[in-house]
C-alpha cells in the first residue's frame, strides 16, 4: 500500500492492476465505452457509483474463484480488482506466462541483474522491461476481448503503485518516469481509463486516486476527474512475531460513507478476500503465509460476520442513493459542533442525505428537515429519500460469527524423518571466494536458504581448551534469520524483524583443537517489496564475522575463505514430491518424534477427511520451516509468539493498525490453509522441513467452522424495510427488524446460550440481562432456531407474547452455538 506507519504494504510494488465488472445473470455482453467526468466513471453513457473489492487470484486456488465471485456479488460488489503479478507472469526475460499460473509477486529477480538497471526511475533498461511486460499483458487481454470496449469485463487499469511517497528520492528522474509511464499506458489503447494511486501529479488523462484508511479529505488533481478510492484498507497485513490487526466494521463503513457523502463514486476494498501467500510468495519481508487482512471474506473463503453483512447493508443503502449521487453535488450544512448533513438534491435524481456525527465519544440528537434524528458516536446515517434512515454505520444488524478450528476425521500416520546432513556439505562442490557475498545474488531466490561455510584453526594451547571461557562468535546479518552450526552441532539462532531486518548473533561456541567447521545457514523470509532502489537492497551475512576469545584477543573471519551452498539437500533431490521421497533413506518408528532435531525433514500420509468446510494444518507444535502437500507448497510456517498490546479496541475514533490487536502471547500464525483441491481421496503426502526442532507427531489437520453466532438488534433498527422508494426502477418494500442467525454449511444451531428481549447489555460472548427482560426469550429463540442451519425471529412484543417494558426501546440479544448437522435435521 505505500510507505510509513499506515502505508506499509506486503505486496506493494506491482505495476499493473485491472478492475473487472461483475456481470449479473442475464446481462448480455455488449461493446461499451468507458470514460469519466468530474462525477464518476461513465459506462455506456451512464454515470455509475461502483463498489469494488480486491481479490488476488494467486492467493486462492482456481477452484475457489467461482465461490469467491459469487460471494462478492452477494455482498453488493460491482467490480473485482486484481494485481497482475510481474514476476509470476514473466519468470524469465520475455517468457510471459498465461493468467492461470500460481504466481510470485513483486519484481522478478532477474530484473535486478539487467546491466545498468535502476528500478522505478527514468532508467532505460527498467523502462524497456516494464513496457515489454505491460504490452504483452495488454495484448493478451485484447486477444481474449477482455476490455469493456471489446465487450469484456475490464473497465479500468492502473499503472504503477503508490509512487508518490517514493518519488521524492528520485527527484526530476522520478517525475520523468511517471510522465513516461502514463504516456506508455495510455498509448496501449485499451479503450478504458487508467489510474495512478497516491500520485498527486498523475498527468492527464490518467486519474489520480487515493489509498488509505480514510480518503474523505482527498481531491483529484483536476476538477474534471472523479473522486476515486482505489484501496480502502479493510484491515492490515500480519508479520511473524506480530499481533493480528482487526478493523471494526463500524469504522470501515463510516469511512466509506464519509467518502461517498463528499462526492466519491468509486470505492475498492483492499482486501475483500486476502487469501494465502502460498509457497515462498510472501514478501515484506516477514509477512505471514496468511494474508487474511481481516477482509469481509476470510483467508479460507468463508464470509466474516459482521463485516461482510454490515458492508452489504451499506452497499444497498448507497445504491438507493445512486440517482441523487450522480446527478447533484453535495451541499453541506452544520447540524452541531461535530455534526453535519451532506445533501444531494436534483430534479432528476431525487434527494439523498448523509447525517454525520464526528464526535467519537458522544451520541447526538440532531434536527434535519424539521425531524429529529439520533446519531451514535462516530457514525453516519443514510437517508435515500432525505427523510427515512435506512442505515447507520455504527448500528450493526447482522450476526457476529465466531470461528473455531476443530480436529478433522483424518489422522496423520506413520511419521518418518530424514536429517539434513550438515557433515555432507562438500567444499569442493561449492562456490568459494574470499569474503562474504550477498545472499540473493548467490541464490537468485531459488531457495530461502544459503550456507556460508568456513573453517577456524585452533591451537591446542588455547586457554579455553583447558577450563577457560569459551570463545564468543559475533555475526552481523542483513537478514532475515540465521542458524549457527559448529562442527555439525547447532550453537544458536538469531532473527531479524520486519522493522529491523538487520540483526547480530552473539553466542558462545564450542571449539576443539585443530580444524573447526563453521557453517552459517542464512534464511530469507520473503523479499523486500516496499521502498526505493530494490536493486541495492541486501540480504544475508555481510559481516563482520568476528571470533572473540582466541589468539589472546579477536580473530576477524570476514575476509577469509568462505564457501557457499545454495539450498538444502532435500530441496536438491525434490524431497517434497511423491517422486523425490524415495531418493533418501527415512527413519521410522517412535524415535522419530522424540528427537526433535534441527534441520529435519518429516513425512506422513493421510486421507482426505469427511465433512464440509475449509481445512488447515495445526503447526503449533513446530518451530520454523516450510510445509508441502502432494508436492505443492502450503508456505512458510513460523510459530513466533506475537508481541503487542491487545488491551484496547473501539470502533470510534481514527483507526490505525495498533488500535485493535488480537493474539498477544500466542503464535502469530498457528493454522495454515490446505486447499481441498490439492487433496486426493487417500495417500496424501505431507512433507515438513523443520529448521529448529518441533514435535511433528502433534501436527493435526483441522477444519474451520463456525462455533458461535450472535446478534443484537433493536426493535426500531434502521433498515431498507418500510421505505418505499424507486431505485433503478425497483420498488423496495420492507419489514419489521429481525434477528437472523446462520451457521456454516453442514452445521445447525445446536443450542441457545443466551437470549433476551428487553434491555440486555454486553457483547457477543458476555451478554447480560438488563432490568427489562422477557421471560419467553429463550423459548421463542429455541423453538425458532434449534436444529436449523439458519433462522430469523421478528423483533416485536407480539412475537414474544407481550411487552416486558412498554415505552422503552427494546432489543433482542442472542448467542447461539453451532454444531455438526445431525442426520435427523
Amino acid at each position: 500500500e505505500g510507505e510509513g506507519e499506515m502505508e506499509t504494504n506486503s505486496v506493494s510494488k506491482l505495476h499493473f492492476f485491472i478492475f473487472c465488472m461483475l456481470l449479473t445473470k442475464g446481462v448480455e455482453l455488449i461493446h461499451c465505452k468507458v470514460t469519466y467526468d468530474r462525477k464518476a466513471l461513465v459506462i455506456n453513457g451512464q454515470r455509475r457509483i461502483l463498489i469494488s473489492g480486491s481479490i488476488h487470484y494467486p492467493r486462492s486456488t482456481p477452484e475457489m474463484w467461482g465461490d469467491l465471485i459469487e460471494k462478492a456479488k452477494r455482498g453488493g460488489l460491482d467490480v473485482i480488482e486484481t494485481y497482475v503479478f510481474w514476476n509470476g507472469h514473466e519468470p524469465s526475460p520475455g517468457n510471459v506466462l498465461h493468467l492461470s499460473i500460481n504466481l510470485i509477486w513483486g519484481f522478478p529477480v532477474w530484473l535486478k541483474y539487467v546491466p545498468g538497471i535502476s528500478f522505478r526511475t527514468d532508467n532505460e533498461p527498467f523502462k524497456m522491461a516494464m513496457q515489454g511486460f505491460t504490452q504483452k499483458i495488454v495484448d493478451m487481454m485484447k486477444s481474449e476481448n477482455l476490455y469493456e470496449s471489446q465487450g469484456g469485463p475490464i473497465i479500468l487499469s492502473q499503472i504503477e503503485n503508490e509512487y508518490g511517497p517514493a518519488s521524492k528520492s528520485y527527484g526530476g528522474a522520478g517525475r520523468a518516469y511517471i510522465d513516461w509511464a502514463a504516456k506508455m499506458a495510455v498509448g496501449l489503447d485499451t479503450g478504458v481509463p487508467w489510474v495512478m494511486c497516491k500520485e498527486d501529479d498523475a498527468p492527464d488523462p490518467v486519474i489520480n486516486t487515493c489509498n488509505g484508511f480514510y480518503c474523505d479529505t482527498f481531491s483529484p488533481n483536476r476538477p474534471y476527474k472523479p473522486l476515486m478510492w482505489t484501496e480502502a484498507w479493510s484491515g492490515w497485513f500480519t508479520e511473524f512475531g506480530g499481533t493480528i490487526y482487526q478493523r471494526p466494521v463500524q469504522d470501515l463503513a463510516f469511512a466509506v460513507a464519509r467518502f461517498i457523502q463528499k462526492g466519491g463514486s468509486f470505492v475498492n476494498y483492499y482486501m475483500y478476500h486476502g487469501g494465502t501467500n502460498f509457497g515462498r510468495t510472501a514478501g515484506g519481508p516477514f509477512i505471514t503465509t496468511s494474508y487474511d487482512y481481516d477482509a469481509p471474506i476470510d483467508e479460507y473463503g468463508l464470509v466474516r460476520q459482521p463485516k461482510f453483512g454490515h458492508l452489504k447493508d451499506l452497499h444497498r443503502a448507497i445504491k438507493l442513493c445512486e440517482g441523487a449521487l450522480i446527478s447533484a453535488d453535495p451541499v453541506t450544512t452544520s447540524l452541531g459542533s461535530f455534526q453535519q448533513a451532506n445533501v444531494f438534491s436534483s430534479n432528476s435524481g431525487g434527494c439523498a442525505a448523509f447525517l454525520a456525527n464526528y464526535n467519537s465519544k458522544s451520541a447526538a440528537k440532531v434536527v434535519f428537515n424539521n425531524k429529529h434524528y439520533n446519531l451514535p458516536p462516530w457514525s453516519i446515517s443514510i437517508l435515500p429519500d432525505c427523510e427515512n434512515v435506512v442505515f447507520n454505520t455504527a448500528k450493526v444488524r447482522v450476526q457476529t460469527s465466531q470461528m473455531q478450528m476443530l480436529p478433522s476425521s483424518s489422522e496423520l500416520l506413520s511419521w518418518e524423518s530424514y536429517d539434513e546432513d550438515i557433515s555432507a556439505l562438500d567444499d569442493n562442490k561449492m562456490i568459494t571466494t574470499n569474503g562474504l557475498l550477498e545472499q540473493i545474488n548467490v541464490t537468485r531466490d531459488t531457495s530461502d536458504y544459503l550456507w556460508y561455510i568456513t573453517s577456524v584453526e585452533v591451537n591446542p594451547s588455547e586457554p579455553f581448551l583447558h577450563g577457560g571461557e569459551w570463545p564468543t562468535l559475533i555475526v552481523q546479518s542483513s537478514g532475515h534469520a540465521l542458524h549457527v552450526f559448529i562442527n555439525g552441532q547447532i550453537s544458536g539462532s538469531a532473527y531479524g524483524t520486519r522493522e529491523n531486518r538487520k540483526f547480530t548473533f552473539t553466542g558462545k561456541i564450542n571449539l576443539r583443537a585443530g580444524t573447526n567447521k563453521v557453517a552459517l545457514l542464512s534464511i530469507a523470509v520473503g523479499l523486500p517489496n516496499i521502498g526505493t532502489h530494490f536493486e541495492d537492497w541486501s540480504t544475508g551475512i555481510l559481516g563482520p564475522v568476528v571470533l572473540h576469545g582466541v589468539d589472546q584477543g579477536r580473530r576477524d573471519l570476514t575476509w577469509q575463505k568462505w564457501s557457499y551452498q545454495v539450498g538444502l539437500k532435500g530441496e536438491a533431490v525434490n524431497l517434497v514430491s511423491p517422486s523425490g521421497i524415495s531418493s533418501v533413506e527415512w527413519t521410522r518408528g517412535s524415535l522419530v518424534m522424540q528427537r526433535q532435531q534441527p534441520l529435519t525433514w518429516y513425512k506422513s500420509y493421510f486421507s482426505a477427511p469427511n465433512g464440509e468446510g475449509p481445512l488447515a494444518l495445526d503447526m503449533g507444535s513446530m518451530g520454523k520451516g516450510q510445509v508441502w502437500i502432494n508436492g505443492q507448497s502450503i508456505g512458510r510456517y513460523w510459530t513466533a509468539i506475537a508481541n503487542g498490546n491487545c488491551n484496547y479496541c473501539s470502533y470510534s475514533g481514527t483507526y490505525r493498525p495498533p488500535k485493535c490487536q488480537i493474539g498477544c502471547g500466542q503464535p502469530t500464525q498457528r493454522w495454515y490453509h490446505v486447499p481441498q483441491s490439492w487433496l486426493n481421496p487417500t495417500q496424501n503426502l505431507l512433507v515438513v522441513f523443520e529448521e529448529v526442532g518441533g514435535d511433528a507427531s502433534r501436527i493435526t489437520l483441522a477444519r474451520r467452522s463456525v462455533s458461535t453466532v450472535c446478534a443484537d438488534v433493536s426493535e426500531f433498527h434502521p433498515s431498507i424495510t418500510n421505505l418505499q422508494i424507486e431505485s433503478q426502477g425497483k420498488s423496495q418494500e420492507l419489514r419489521i427488524p429481525k434477528v437472523e442467525l446462520r451457521c456454516a454449511p453442514g452445521q445447525s444451531i445446536s443450542a441457545i446460550k443466551f437470549a433476551s428481549f428487553g434491555t440486555p447489555s454486553g457483547t457477543c460472548g458476555n451478554y447480560q440481562k438488563g432490568t427489562c427482560h422477557s421471560s419467553t426469550s429463550y423459548a421463542i429463540l429455541e423453538e425458532s432456531c434449534v436444529g436449523l442451519q439458519n433462522c430469523s425471529v421478528s423483533i416485536s412484543p407480539g412475537n414474544f407474547k407481550g411487552d416486558p417494558c412498554p415505552n422503552v426501546l427494546k432489543r433482542v440479544a442472542v448467542e447461539a452455538l453451532c454444531g455438526p448437522k445431525s442426520a435427523t435435521t
